[in-house]
């Protein structure tokens, strides 16, 4: 090859290296080893020893110090009734059309009807409400019915009645010797179901009625009245002519 363009190629070369190191980026210095607890790094003889940054005071008056909790915000949480430190809520208790509150007491037992319908007659000036419960010891269930409807026209129309009232669950009893027809609206395994039964039943508009099922002539009779809550109960019961009281719910005499 010549000699001059050999020349030229050799500059050329020089130059862009040297553009190349002119221009370049520093680079970046390597990140120090991390050092064991309590080691320092080396440093050249006569290097002073590195100094900790000292906070600006300044910045601790605006972050928030870490221990501090944060704000509870959330809404506060609703008391329990009965919780310790509260008073429990009472039930209202029942109460007539005119707001005067009731109490509710069974009075008896009677063993025939004619005792009850004396009873009766006797606590009816005192009571706001009054109700007939038969009582049969050893039933083996209770059975609502509508009774003796004058005939069978009469009970088919009833029965469409109780259809469109949404029962479903009736039964066409055989017509007595009299011509009358009872309706069988269901059988219960308890007292307190039947007479939730037949108490819906009125509400309905259909005079029903809840017997228990067995032996007639072990019948008891107990008349249930709603009293003002101020009554002397021993002396109702005294007027009635019944051996005891008991407490009965309200809710099937019509007071509450």
């Amino acid at each position: 090859m010549p000699m001059r363009p050999l020349i030229v190629l050799l500059l050329i070369l020089n130059l862009g290296v040297a553009l190349w190191w002119a221009t370049r980026d520093n680079p970046a210095p390597a990140p120090a080893a991390p050092l064991p607890a309590g080691a320092e790094p080396l440093r050249l003889l006569g290097e002073p020893a590195p100094t900790a940054a000292v906070p600006d005071p300044r910045d601790a008056a605006v972050a928030p110090a870490a221990s501090d909790p944060a704000p509870d915000t959330s809404p506060p949480a609703a008391p329990v009734p009965g919780a310790a430190g509260q008073a429990p809520v009472a039930e209202a208790p029942a109460a007539d059309a005119a707001g005067t509150a009731l109490v509710c007491r069974g009075f008896g037992p009677f063993a025939d009807a004619d005792a009850v319908a004396e009873a009766r007659a006797r606590l009816a000036p005192l009571a706001r409400a009054l109700s007939i419960r038969q009582v049969q010891p050893g039933a083996r269930g209770w059975q609502v019915l509508l009774r003796a409807l004058p005939d069978r026209d009469a009970a088919s129309a009833t029965l469409a009645r109780l259809v469109e009232a949404g029962f479903r669950d009736h039964y066409l009893m055989p017509a007595a010797d009299d011509g009358r027809v009872d309706i069988a609206l269901g059988r219960f395994g308890s007292e307190a179901a039947a007479r939730r039964h037949r108490q819906t039943l009125a509400d309905a508009g259909f005079p029903a009625v809840a017997e228990p099922l067995g032996d007639p002539g072990a019948s008891r009779y107990w008349v249930d009245a709603a009293l003002p809550a101020g009554a002397d109960i021993a002396e109702a019961r005294r007027a009635s002519g019944a051996a005891r009281s008991e407490t009965v719910e309200c809710a099937g005499l019509g007071a509450g």
